[in-house]
């Protein structure tokens, strides 16, 4: 009998492909100016060879309300082109993620100095103007926090009819006599929206998912409940119920505060030029607090923009590994 040796990689033999590619992502808490409060965000900085299948993967494993991933433009003039998933799948606009994914590509850099980000999303392209703070949490402990304001275009989309009231509130586990208002509108994303006599009522709002199923017959996928001075330079505080979430609320939705901001101006527009802000509370039972900066602007009773703005701590980052197809 002849022995051999063993097989030494290369003699006649392909090499074994790998099976799992490490890809770099980054973790933000958005539209907080601490760590561990906001929105948290995961971002892929780089998505160049993944496919849809594996950005949705990728998306529930980290189970985040949402999580972006940064392609090439298709315009060279435009700094990337951003998709957005949920654990449910993808959206054409959101707000956190549009906010938290500039922050994380201006400390890289990519406004090249100039304070402008252009993404390109499903609803058009957003520009971001970006501006980097430095803040010292404690002795070794450095964040890098960075303020982030997005504005749109895009026009102010109402549904009808409009929600009937006492259908809603049983959807929040309230009263009728408690909701002040209710509408179905979004710029992207629609939303209920639903003002509240007061922070208290907000506060006891409990969703129950099968009542609203029921009631939204797949008109908007969540509520946003609201109490407070809701007109210009007022503050709000809210609370965002989206039942595609496990636990059922998200910390902060700038997407539901465009709706919102540009309802308030759109109800009132005024002569002229006229500019609309909005500061709004949000995430506080959550243990999360954010704040959210709404702007509309409106020129002659027709919406112009809408902007939101809020800050960025980038907490931390690493690789994981995705199947090579």
């Amino acid at each position: 009998m002849t022995m051999t040796g063993p097989h030494l990689p290369g003699a006649g033999f392909p090499e074994p492909r790998p099976a799992h590619s490490p890809r770099e992502f980054v973790l933000a808490d958005v539209f907080t100016d601490r760590l561990f409060g906001g929105n948290q965000l995961a971002v892929f900085p780089d998505a160049r060879g993944l496919s849809e299948a594996a950005m949705q993967e990728l998306t529930r494993e980290f189970n985040f309300s949402e999580t972006t991933f940064v392609l090439p433009p298709e315009d060279p003039a435009h700094t990337c082109r951003l998709r957005i998933f949920t654990p449910a799948g993808e959206l054409p606009f959101a707000g956190h993620p549009t906010v938290g994914t500039a922050a994380v590509l201006a400390a890289r850099g990519a406004d090249a100095g100039t304070g402008r980000l252009v993404f390109e999303e499903g609803i058009g392209p957003i520009e971001v103007e970006v501006s980097l703070r430095d803040r010292t949490g404690g002795e070794g402990d450095a964040a890098r926090r960075v303020f982030s304001r997005f504005t749109v275009t895009a026009p102010l989309e109402r549904a009808e009819p409009a929600p009937e009231p006492g259908a809603v509130a049983a959807a929040l586990s309230l009263a009728p006599e408690d909701l002040v208002a209710c509408w179905y509108a979004g710029i992207g994303v629609h939303f209920c929206y639903v003002r509240l006599s007061d922070r208290a009522t907000v506060d006891r709002a409990v969703l129950d998912r099968a009542a609203w199923a029921g009631a939204s017959t797949g008109r908007a996928p969540g509520l946003y409940v609201f109490a407070g001075d809701f007109r210009a330079g007022g503050h709000l505080y809210a609370r965002s119920f989206v039942p595609s979430l496990d636990a059922g609320e998200d910390p902060a939705t700038g997407s539901a505060c465009a709706g919102l901001v540009a309802s308030l101006a759109t109800s009132a527009p005024g002569e002229g030029e006229v500019t609309h802000a909005l500061r709004v509370e949000q995430g506080v039972l959550m243990g999360r607090p954010s704040l959210i900066e709404a702007t509309a602007r409106t020129r002659g009773g027709r919406l112009e923009s809408v902007s939101i703005g809020g800050a960025t701590v980038l907490a931390g980052g690493g690789t994981i590994e995705v199947p090579v197809p």
